[in-house]
């Protein structure tokens, strides 16, 4: 990487001086911000209700060597808008900490052959130095790490309160298994049935753990969306569609020859006469009885063992072949009371729906490739509106007329499908329900860098909490904690794992699974709200004061793990009283991937960028500035597109960053605009400081609260930053008109150079803050206002419109800069105007307030 106008490249003195000398600059800033803590507010201290700011960003795991560019793009946007809030009088809490337990920080320390607490606890101090030369203000007062006891004690509290509350509990169950990581995974953290972690794909297993009923909340968590007016719509529409709300019928399909039914779910009641078979997952309780009597059980034991170890993903593929086994066992069709075979079929799993399908074949292509197989029945009981016959060569699955269904043919099937489910509940057979897609929330993790579950097992009293004045229960350092994927690692270590029963005192032994990292993310916004209380999880003086969170920013990756989870834990700690609110997040932020040539950044791929590199050869100003300006928050960036002269050294790959070249070029013009007149500028503090600015010349007046309207207006509330970067360069060219005239401009100059450095700072804090010293200003720039454009100026100020027909110039208008597009379009049509257009018909407007109005005729 090079850099031609680096600060750190070769230079003169006098070349020194143009320049923005960031090497000298920003530690200097960075170790006086981190003696006086401008933008702290201290634990024990509560906002005023109309003034506090809660600012959040994901906080990161603290897994590899330190920063990469993703983490630089979201902390500084965060840092961006909480400086921005802070200078507009807000008391603005922005507190950072490390999501520090899991697989990610666990198997680093694997790789590394170190202790996860040894390879985490130095992560996060490099962590901390790091964000210091970024210049983002944290208030490290209120700091957490959830892998110490401190934090860790109130997550097993959480725990016991949501066991008490039977939101909490153990089963046996199969669940989602990643043969890499050697752990369980809940069904949120397996993508494309693969581990959203390493990738593997996942397989199954059969074993006793720990879930959160987050089922309970489903109709919740699906109503409160729409309450959620400031979230992206896209994270919106994701978790609508892992919630999944079903209506429909669950109908019970009495057995032949034998005792009790086989239940099913189907949102398509209208089909039941065209039930031809009935199939059941290989997981299903009922197929282990009905393989004894079946014609075959040896084969289809066999069967059933095969389908049982294969992967769901190979199963229910589109292209997967459909394939099954018949029981020999019957059961009856509850509507037509016709028999129906039952099969066992690879494309019904056990843990969705009831593991039990009604199989209709006319209308349903899974069933019709099944039934084409093993040539089965295809009844068709549903025909296209118009009349048509069904297709002969696919499932035909759009509403229309009913057929072959008793008393109901010739209805529409719309009609039909209300009626039979009314029959369905009058005479017992069936019930409208509703069925969620979204299930509960497996915790349980068979990894040892982990929060211990706070439950001990007696062989007197079974499962037994541990009490609440026992917590923490603390997480042993000597342990073998490489995971075998046999056994906990924490069931390796006998003075962990042999303890005394709470309820009679005998022997008992704890449980060895730790709980998934998510469950410490879901509820850590609200200890920063009271971090140092060590009586309670948070005081809730303290929770009303400051939640909800006013901004919350990190990926939209996250739409279905740790903001689904966010979402649910904030709606059972307000039914447990502790906190005051139904969503966690007022508005979220979800900041767009930093990309390389349209592809994920890894060090495999060798395609990553080092922010603390570029923050060495040019500034960690230019990098702010350049992350910013490059997309908007919400885009992605495509490094590829801002580099130029990619070649090998050395086998390494180097290049020119011309992107954050730029943007150092442009703190270099500031520098070069102001610097030179510091001392002129030192005798004119008041107007540098002055809260609304006021200038001699009309002009100049309108152009800067325009300005200054728009930087604020893309701030809050667009959150436009890349535009608060275009507003800065069209500011430093006007400040740049002044100069030419000073000392006769020194007073609009002075004025404009108060306003233009403090709209900086957000963006390039160090730069800001030395120009503001350099000016003779004694205190932080942060203590001072943000510039408030008047409204009166601009209403006042009026510009030149141009008003054209079919692109030809008719007519200029004066009208006021901030005038309406509709005013703008009546007066537009003057006398001149309205004659250009004659008779004709006025096909289109374009209007772009206040500078343009274009008829198009025709």
């Amino acid at each position: 990487m090079t850099a031609a106008d680096s600060p750190t490249s070769s230079a003169t003195p006098q070349e020194r001086a143009d320049r923005y000398d960031a090497a000298a600059i920003e530690p200097k800033w960075q170790a006086r911000w981190r003696a006086t803590a401008p933008f702290a507010v201290p634990p024990s201290r509560l906002p005023a209700a109309d003034r506090k700011y809660y600012l959040l960003e994901m906080f990161p795991y603290p897994s590899g060597e330190g920063l990469h560019i993703g983490h630089t793009r979201v902390y500084t946007i965060g840092d961006a808008l909480a400086k921005f809030q802070h200078m507009n009088g807000r008391e603005v809490m922005r507190p950072m900490g490390f999501d520090a337990f899991g697989l990610p920080a666990e198997n680093a320390a694997l790789k590394h052959g170190t202790h996860p607490w040894d390879w985490t606890e130095r992560n996060m101090a490099r962590f901390k130095e790091q964000m210091e030369v970024m210049g983002w203000a944290y208030d490290w007062s209120r700091e957490v790490a959830t892998c110490t006891p401190a934090y860790y004690r109130w997550t097993q509290w959480l725990f016991l309160q949501f066991l008490k509350q039977d939101l909490a509990y153990r089963k046996k169950a199969w669940v989602n298994w990643c043969p890499s990581c050697n752990t369980t995974l809940a069904n949120e953290q397996v993508v494309d049935n693969a581990c959203e972690r390493c990738s593997t794909l996942v397989t199954k297993r059969d074993l006793e753990q720990w879930f959160y009923r987050i089922t309970a909340y489903a109709q919740e968590l699906l109503d409160g969306l729409d309450t959620l007016t400031h979230w992206p719509d896209s994270v919106k529409s994701l978790q609508r569609n892992w919630i999944g709300r079903s209506h429909g019928l669950e109908a019970a399909f009495p057995l032949v020859s034998r005792h009790g039914s086989v239940a099913i779910f189907t949102t398509r009641p209208d089909t039941l006469y065209g039930v031809t078979y009935l199939v059941l997952a290989p997981e299903h309780p009922l197929v282990a009885e009905l393989i004894a009597d079946s014609p075959d059980p040896a084969a289809l034991r066999a069967f059933v063992d095969e389908v049982s170890r294969q992967k769901d993903y190979e199963r229910t593929a589109e292209d997967a072949p459909k394939r099954g086994m018949p029981t020999g066992a019957y059961c009856k069709n509850p509507a037509s009371g016709e028999p129906v075979p039952i099969w066992v079929g690879t494309y019904v799993l056990g843990d969705y729906g009831t593991g039990a399908v009604m199989a209709v074949p006319a209308h349903d292509q899974r069933d019709y490739e099944f039934a084409l197989t093993y040539d089965l029945p295809v009844q068709t009981v549903i025909i296209p509106p118009d009349g048509a016959p069904a297709p002969s060569d696919a499932a035909y699955t759009e509403p229309g007329i009913m057929v072959a269904s008793g008393d109901y043919d010739g209805l529409p099937s719309e009609t039909f499908k209300a009626q039979i489910m009314d029959r369905a509940e009058q005479e017992g057979w069936g019930r409208r329900i509703v069925q969620w897609r979204l299930r509960d929330w497996l915790l349980s993790r068979q990894r040892y860098w982990g929060c211990p579950i706070p439950v001990v097992y007696c062989d007197t009293h079974g499962m037994v909490p541990v009490p609440e004045d026992q917590l923490p229960v603390l997480l042993p350092r000597d342990v073998e904690f490489k995971p075998t994927g046999q056994i906990s690692p924490l069931a390796t270590a006998p003075d962990f794992l042999h303890t005394t029963c709470p309820t009679c005192g005998g022997l008992a032994r704890r449980e060895t699974d730790t709980m998934d990292t998510f469950v410490d993310s879901s509820w850590y916004y609200v200890r920063y709200c009271d971090p140092t209380n060590e009586q309670a999880l948070v005081d809730p003086v303290h929770a009303a004061a400051w939640l909800p969170v006013d901004c919350y920013i990190g990926g939209i990756e996250h739409a279905i793990l740790h903001l689904m989870y966010f979402r649910f834990f904030t709606k059972a700690m307000r039914d447990m009283g502790l906190i005051p609110l139904d969503e966690p997040a007022r508005v979220l932020l979800t900041q767009g991937m930093v990309i390389w040539g349209g592809q994920k950044m890894s060090k495999s791929k060798g395609n990553t960028v080092d922010p603390l590199e570029l923050v060495a050869l040019f500034s960690a100003d230019a990098v702010r500035t350049f992350i910013l300006f490059a997309a908007p928050p919400d885009a992605q960036i495509d490094w590829a597109d801002h580099i130029e002269n990619e070649r090998l050294v050395d086998g390494k790959k180097v290049f020119d960053n011309k992107g954050v070249d730029a943007a150092q070029k442009f703190l270099n013009r500031i520098w070069r605009t102001i610097a030179p007149h510091a001392e002129l500028l030192a005798t004119m503090q008041d107007r540098l400081a002055a809260p609304s600015p006021e200038f001699a010349s009309p002009e100049a007046a309108g152009a800067w609260h325009a300005l200054i309207r728009e930087i604020t207006l893309d701030f809050e509330p667009r959150q436009h930053l890349n535009t608060v970067i275009s507003g800065l360069m069209k500011a430093n060219n006007l400040l740049g008109d002044l100069v030419p005239g000073l000392p006769g401009t020194a007073p609009d100059f002075a004025t404009a150079v108060g306003a233009f450095l403090r709209m900086l700072a957000p963006v390039a804090p160090h730069l800001a803050e030395d120009l503001w010293e350099s000016c003779g200003m004694a205190t932080s720039i942060f203590a001072a206002p943000w510039p408030a454009y008047n409204e009166s100026v601009l209403a006042s100020r009026t510009v030149t419109c141009v008003v054209q027909v079919n692109g030809k110039l008719r007519d200029n208008l004066q009208v006021a800069q901030d005038i309406t597009e509709d005013a703008l379009i009546a007066l537009a049509k003057t006398d001149k105007v309205t004659a250009s257009i004659g008779e004709a018909t006025i096909r289109k407007v374009i209007a772009r307030p206040p500078s343009l109005v274009n008829f198009v005729v025709g």
